[in-house]
Parts: structure tokens; sequence; C-alpha cells
């Protein structure tokens, strides 16, 4: 269902019911964990972090490990960091 390397690749599925009846499957929301940190990237204002993902990580869809390495719930929180801490690829 989901690609190879994604965050929801080993999440796992469960089952609701909506109001009408019908059960409707929905997938697990991972929790962040921590990854040893590599090293740290000083950011500019133009570098994209699926640029910097695929550079240090090889896969420009890991932008979200860099979100967990650096506590930021949301990707666009990175943009006010100067620096990013990358996680050592897995």
């Amino acid at each position: 269902m989901f690609q190879n390397g994604s965050r929801y690749e080993k999440a796992g599925t469960y089952t609701v019911t909506l109001r009408d009846g019908t059960p409707v499957t929905v997938t697990r929301i991972p929790l962040p964990r921590q990854r040893p940190v590599l090293g740290w990237h000083k950011r500019t204002d133009d570098e994209r972090l699926d640029l910097l993902a695929f550079h240090y990580l090889g896969d420009a869809t890991a932008a979200w490990a860099l979100g967990w390495c650096n506590d930021a719930m949301v990707l666009d929180a990175l943009a006010a960091h100067e620096l990013v801490a990358i996680p050592r690829p897995e």
C-alpha cells in the first residue's frame, strides 16, 4: 500500500466503524523515533528539504526523517532553522 521506505510502511492498520455502520480501514500514525545525528547542514533560504533528504539520505521522499530528527512536527517549521540536523541513514 505504501512505498518502501515510507514512514507508514510498517505502521499497521485498524478498522473503525462510521456512524452509518460502514467499516473503514485506517493507517496508524507512526510515532517519531530518534535516529543518531550524522551531522548538521547550514541551510540557505532557497534549499528545499526534499533536496537535502535526497543528498544526505538518498531519497527525496524521506524529508519527514529530517523533521523527526529536528523535533519539527510540521516540515515547514524547519524553514526557521538555520542548522538542520541530518539523521544517519538506516
